[in-house]
């Protein structure tokens, strides 16, 4: 029987990756959910699907990833990225599933300029941050042998995210303002799927002992007036970028300045290889203007 791997937020930018990466990996039975399928904060529909379905894995890609938002609706994503972890690694514990938890660089306050480890200091400045860090800790706490992955400034050709808003606006605007003082790695959706599903086959192929935090992103430090200014380079675009401190663009929830994550451990211990950030750009983009 081959190993069934469970998704959660198959919509999500990661959760549309796999979808795609699937196709290559017809070893493993894939079961994608929505939260029109799987309420993840339902512990008895959570249970149901796991006693129906017996997953060997299960990623969950599900979040609540409205950072401004988060501040005024902390019951809805305190519900989604603390407690509904929580049900997820019960069941995983119960029904014998590896569980691979998506978390976030949001849980530190970028109070250095030095990448952070999965062991640093964790300190998250907002709503967002708190919950993500509080799933990650219902996730590890109830089962050790699981797996949490932290990530940043994802993007990718699904959903909305900074690739696809620079690319409207380099193409609309003759003139745009993007922030110069928060330094982070950028995430292609797609990399961090392969690497996901990486990590699954050498458990399932070499029965690798692996669990805990592994930090992956991409292998660069960047602003997000760098990043945008890449996306123009790319798309020759003769819109104007003008570099402006975080000071001038107000949000309700506070962002961190520094949030580069160290991903020394997943190369050296997984043997992963970091893919190349302007590769990854490069392909993302030309899939969204192919596809327009």
């Amino acid at each position: 029987m081959p190993s069934t791997i469970l998704v959660t937020g198959a919509n999500g930018q990661l959760g549309m990756e796999l979808q795609v990466l699937a196709k290559a990996f017809t070893q493993y039975q894939f079961i994608f959910t929505t939260k029109d399928v799987l309420p993840i904060h339902d512990e008895s529909i959570v249970h149901y699907f796991f006693k129906k379905y017996q997953p060997q894995y299960c990623i969950n890609c599900a979040a609540y990833t409205a950072v401004d938002k988060a501040e005024t609706d902390v019951a809805q994503a305190t519900l989604i990225n603390e407690t509904a972890p929580l049900y997820l690694a019960q069941a995983s514990l119960l029904y014998h599933t590896k569980l691979i938890h998506i978390s976030t660089d949001y849980v530190f306050d970028g109070a250095t300029t030095i990448p952070y480890t999965e062991t640093a200091t964790t300190n998250p400045l907002n709503v967002y941050g708190h919950t993500k860090l509080n799933g990650e800790t219902n996730v590890l706490q109830t089962n050790p042998n699981n797996i949490v992955i932290r990530t940043s400034w994802v993007y990718s050709e699904f959903g909305s995210n900074f690739v696809k808003t620079m690319i409207r606006l380099l193409q609309t605007k003759e003139s745009i303002n993007v922030i110069n003082d928060q330094i982070g790695s950028p995430t292609y959706a797609a990399s961090l799927a392969t690497i996901i599903m990486q990590i699954i086959t050498l458990i399932n192929t070499q029965k690798r002992e692996i669990n805990g935090i592994y930090n992956y992103s991409s292998n660069t430090e960047i602003s997000w007036y760098n990043f945008a200014t890449d996306i123009k380079y790319i798309l020759n675009s003769n819109c104007n970028i003008n570099a402006i401190p975080t000071t001038e663009y107000p949000t309700p929830a506070i962002r961190s300045k520094y949030s580069v994550l160290h991903k020394t451990k997943i190369v050296n211990e997984l043997g992963i290889e970091l893919s190349d950030w302007k590769s990854d750009l490069k392909i993302c983009i030309n899939k969204l203007l192919l596809n327009k």
